[in-house]
């Protein structure tokens, strides 16, 4: 089990300490599509949904989302968010969005070697 960074040599679930790092600066970019129909899709880029601007909406989620990402996820530290950008590119070919959000914090953070091994 001493694999895994958040369960020690018995089997045990545990928060990962980060007090001997030294602040560091780390970047996570995350992409995804929403699929829609076609006449959704242009509801959406022509402004004509009836509860408003759903972009903007979404943009104001994903940022509200990203700042709790301590209380969603069990073994996360409280991170230091120093930016996040949420940006949408219509696909009409698609009849999609892709959503790419980045986030950056400088903060103590885990191992970043195994950041890059997965």
């Amino acid at each position: 089990m001493s694999g895994f960074t958040h369960i020690d040599e018995q089997g045990r679930v545990r928060m990962v300490d980060v007090t001997h790092k030294k602040p560091s600066l780390r970047i996570a970019v995350a992409q995804g599509f929403i699929s829609m129909t076609p006449a959704t899709l242009e509801n959406i880029l022509n402004q004509s949904v009836k509860k408003g601007n759903v972009l903007e909406t979404a943009r104001i989620a994903g940022i509200m989302g990203a700042k709790r990402t301590s209380e969603l996820i069990p073994m996360c530290h409280p991170l230091n968010i120093t930016h996040i950008q949420i940006d949408f590119s219509p696909d009409k070919p698609r009849d999609a969005i892709k959503i790419t959000a980045r986030v950056r914090i400088l903060d103590q953070t885990g191992d970043k070697s195994r950041a890059k091994k997965s």
